[in-house]
């Protein structure tokens, strides 16, 4: 049972990334996802989530307009694309999943809790 979290690296204020969350030795359909960061000397933070089971979606205030979550049941895959980078977006951006959960939830009540992948916006 695994989620792989990719798809982050460098790049320029204003610039867009596509992370993405792979499961592998379960479904996500009876999953919500929630994608966490985590910067340098500070707490986690829930910043989206998605219920596989109706598509619905949450985003924290400060991202909300700039995220969206999105989901494909068929890969076992969820995304986040992340538009108008701004240098307070460079984390570690983690994915986790809790089963038939509400959203938002907190990282220590997840399942499952992938490794992290590194976002860096810089010019």
């Amino acid at each position: 049972v695994q989620l792989q979290a990719s798809g982050g690296g460098l790049v320029r204020p204003g610039g867009s990334l596509r992370l993405s969350c792979a499961a592998s030795g379960f479904t996500l359909d009876a999953y919500a996802i929630g994608w966490f960061r985590q910067a340098p000397g500070k707490e986690r933070e829930g910043v989206s989530y998605i219920r596989s089971s109706d598509g619905r979606t949450y985003y924290s205030e400060s991202v909300k307009g700039r995220f969206t979550i999105s989901g494909d049941n068929a890969k076992n895959t969820v995304y986040l694309q992340i538009n108008s980078l701004e240098p307070e977006d460079t984390a570690v951006y983690y994915c986790a999943a809790r089963r038939w959960s509400l959203i938002p939830f907190g990282w220590s009540q997840s399942n499952y809790r992938g490794q992290g992948t590194q976002v860096t916006v810089s010019s």
